[in-house]
């Protein structure tokens, strides 16, 4: 049976998906921008971005039981790929060894004109 994971510390989703759903003690959390879920405005500037979206992104895991030590698998999606190095930075900040497996993938627009998304599997 899968479960609906959701939390007023992230942003609400604005279509029709889920913030994450659990199934058989895996958590798949679907991409987060970086929109501080108190005033649901995107950040300013890609660090700020990529931080408030790790911020967002534990606060899904964090509703569904988990946390960053049960991340199996990171996908980050980049308006610019001039910007891996600075996301990268953040990532380290988020993350310890063994570092989960990751996929950074450029892409042509993100919504809500955000340059990061980032989306997780997790497992208990």
């Amino acid at each position: 049976m899968k479960n609906r994971i959701e939390t007023s510390k992230a942003p609400a989703a604005v279509g029709p998906y889920s913030q994450a759903i659990e199934y058989n003690g895996m958590l798949f959390v679907s991409g987060q921008l970086g929109i501080d879920p108190e005033t649901g405005t995107l950040r300013e500037g890609v660090v700020a971005q990529t931080e408030q979206a790790f911020h967002n992104l534990m606060a899904v895991l964090e509703a569904g039981g988990f946390d960053g030590e049960d991340v199996l698998r990171v996908t980050v999606f980049l308006v610019n790929m001039d910007d891996f190095a600075a996301v990268n930075e953040v990532y380290k900040g988020f993350f310890t060894e063994p570092y989960p497996a990751r996929a950074a993938v450029a892409v042509a627009a993100l919504p809500k004109g955000g340059l990061v998304e980032i989306e997780c599997i997790a497992g208990l």
